[in-house]
């Protein structure tokens, strides 16, 4: 065959073959399909939000709906569907003035009834939960308030007496009295201890003169201090006739009533931020400011107008411990505010797995649903289980502090702490994980889940640097230790009655069965507890028997330090999801959440180190728990959707791509 006929031969073959059907014919588009239409709900939704946020629906729906129905909240279509999320594309000055504004929209519609007056558990816990509906729309929002009410607010109801609550605590309520907090300092944040703002006592003129001394001393971080408060709640160093009592509270007032800064104040913006700048953060000096000995905070020490030092907590250190205490209802808000962040993440990054494609596994056939890989449940669902137990052992911690004793204190500040850590903590990596899983979709501010990394980053070092407050956590956990090895005297609190018992033995050989048991994750969990607690004891003797000094040791022991932290605070969470797990009757909502706790303990093994390190579990039993962990991924993922769904979260908080997201990107979309 010569050249031309050969040429001629392949172009006639070519062109057959580009005629053949099958090589012309384009794959079929893209539809979407709601998750809905094809996922079944094997348990009662409506009963499984009742467990998840464990109190006052009916005011969380109604602050929902509140947000609704106001433009003020930035509602925008996508989808077909409505939408409510702050413009980020706004400057630094208009979240902040927005901000403002939904606050008193929210105000003239009754939203802070009782916030600051009200009295009884019952009012205590429908301030949280209207508060926490607040969260889940705006981060910049809740901290707003939460400065005000939570920080400012709690000083004068906790450290406050009579005469501060009748002046001061209406008028915040009703928000003519706009407060913020300052504690934190430029060159000091969780030393509190160490400020260095300095208070004396004039008796002269029955005054207070409130003073910066350097630029370390300056107020730093101050929520409110920039734009809007009008006083705040000052802590520094009292002195009285040359001698330094320590740290005490004070109030102050740094603006006038037409938002003129007081004489002798001086205040600065903080700038912008990685996130929250819908808040003001400020910098105040205070050059020698006056304020009546009244304004002193009084219900733990106090001046007399001679100038008196006068307190019944003769030990400093209780004293000082006394003036944290409003601290204590931050840590707890800020931990229920990660899990309901979490529950954002999840619920979009679950719905958009269960409608994006990616792949086919053979020629011809459907792209496969994300989260029908099994490398896609293990990414997500261990997360999800996380955050249904941090749910139970979240709306534990508020039961525990509204019904707050002085007995009881202590052990709130121990159990907030850690739950704070943990809690922030894991709601980063949710939040890290879920945008990934939700790929470029996920980069997008509209979707949230990207820009809610920026907005939350701040939890894991505000209220308390997680890796300090994992350490008192530690070092109250020691001084219990020594103190029943002195007295002999059985554990009692803190879920530490374990102790008192025989130590848990682990099977030499796991089966599925017992890997599934509540008993064999309980045991587990206690032993790790047990067993780095006197390892940390242990450690801190042998330092100070080498003529280390105890601080000393104890900073030198901080691996072990953050070891038991974590097993104290897993434990804990575990205990509360197991008691919620048993309180309710046979059937599938408690079968399901069996399965969920049991993915929370396996996943809390599998991640921590020291249960091989330190022979927990041996080498074949962590391979076994790590196999159970991938079964119960795949018997978890049927109720996904179902999960997520009950959250009770409406669908407008959520993003577009957790709904219609090809509808939410179309052209005809962009037009309207």
């Amino acid at each position: 065959m010569d050249r031309a006929s050969w040429r001629a031969q392949v172009l006639h073959n070519h062109l057959l073959q580009s005629c053949s059907r099958t090589i012309l014919e384009p794959n079929g588009c893209l539809n979407y399909s709601p998750p809905e239409l094809s996922e079944s709900f094997a348990f009662d939704i409506k009963e499984m939000r009742k467990l998840m946020d464990g109190h006052n629906l009916e005011e969380r729906d109604w602050v929902f709906g509140l947000i609704l129905q106001s433009k003020l909240f930035n509602p925008k279509i996508s989808g077909g569907r409505v939408f409510v999320c702050p413009d980020y594309n706004h400057s630094m000055e208009q979240q902040r003035e927005m901000t403002m504004k939904r606050i008193r929209y929210l105000f003239d519609q009754g939203v802070f009834e009782g916030w600051l007056t009200g009295e009884g558990l019952e009012a205590e816990m429908r301030k949280l939960a209207r508060f926490e509906v607040l969260g889940i729309y705006d981060h910049s929002l809740a901290i707003k308030l939460g400065v005000h009410f939570h920080l400012w607010g709690g000083a004068i109801q906790f450290m406050g007496t009579k005469r501060h609550h009748d002046k001061w605590l209406k008028d915040s309520e009703n928000y003519k009295v706009k407060g913020c907090f300052a504690m934190t300092e430029l060159g000091h944040g969780s030393n509190v201890r160490g400020i260095e703002t300095v208070t004396s006592y004039d008796s002269n003129t029955g005054e207070f003169v409130i003073n910066t001394p350097c630029e370390s001393a300056q107020k730093y971080w101050i929520g409110g201090a920039a734009n809007h408060a009008t006083h705040t709640i000052v802590f520094s160093q009292l002195n009285i006739n040359g001698k330094n009592q320590g740290v005490h509270a004070f109030i102050a007032q740094i603006r006038d009533s037409d938002g003129n800064i007081c004489p002798n104040i001086r205040i600065a913006d903080c700038g912008h931020k990685i996130g929250l700048n819908g808040v003001d953060n400020g910098r105040i000096w205070f050059d020698n400011v006056r304020i009546p000995r009244e304004n002193m905070l009084n219900s733990v020490a106090d001046v007399s107008p001679d100038g008196q030092y006068l307190s019944a907590i003769e030990n400093p250190d209780q004293r000082f411990a006394a003036f944290l205490a409003p601290l204590t209802s931050g840590r707890v808000t800020i931990a229920v505010s990660a899990v309901y962040i979490s529950k954002i993440s999840l619920a979009t990054a679950i719905r958009y797995s269960l409608t994006r494609r990616a792949f086919s596994i053979t020629p011809n056939e459907p792209e496969v649903l994300l989260l029908d890989y099994p490398s896609h449940q293990r990414r997500l669902l261990p997360l999800l289980a996380k955050t249904y137990a941090m749910s139970f052992a979240a709306n534990d911690l508020k039961r525990m502090f509204v019904s707050r004793t002085p007995k009881s204190n202590k052990a709130i500040h121990i159990v907030s702490s850690a739950y704070k850590a943990t809690i922030t903590w894991n709601n980063m990596r949710t939040l890290q994980e879920c945008r990934e899983v939700c790929g470029g979709q996920g980069f997008k501010t509209e979707n949230r889940v990207g820009h809610l990394k920026g907005e939350y980053d701040v939890q894991l070092t505000f209220e308390g640097d997680n890796n300090v407050l994992m350490q008192q956590v530690s070092k109250a956990l020691l001084a219990e230790f020594i103190a029943n090895q002195k007295t002999n005297k059985p554990f009692k609190g803190l879920g530490l009655e374990h102790m008192n018992k025989p130590w848990p033995v682990i099977p030499s050989q796991l089966t599925s069965c017992t890997i599934r048991s509540s008993q064999f994750q309980i045991d587990a969990f206690h032993l790790r507890e047990r067993d780095l607690l006197r390892r940390f004891a242990s450690e801190i003797l042998e330092y100070q028997a080498q003529g280390v000094r105890k601080e000393s040791a104890l900073i030198e022991s901080y691996v072990l330090a953050e070891e038991l932290g974590r097993a104290f605070s897993e434990r804990a969470i575990l205990q509360t999801f197991m008691e919620g797990e048993s309180a309710l009757p046979a059937g599938s909502l408690k079968n399901v959440l069996g399965l969920l706790r049991s993915m929370y303990a396996l996943i809390c093994m599998e991640e921590d180190a020291v249960f091989l390190r330190y022979g927990y579990l041996s080498m074949e039993n962590v391979a076994a728990v790590r196999k159970e962990v991938t079964k119960l991924c795949a018997e978890l993922r049927p109720h996904a959707l179902a999960l997520v769904s009950s959250f009770g979260i409406p669908d407008a908080f959520l993003s577009p791509i957790a709904f219609n997201w090809i509808e939410s990107n179309s052209w005809s979309s962009l037009q309207r």
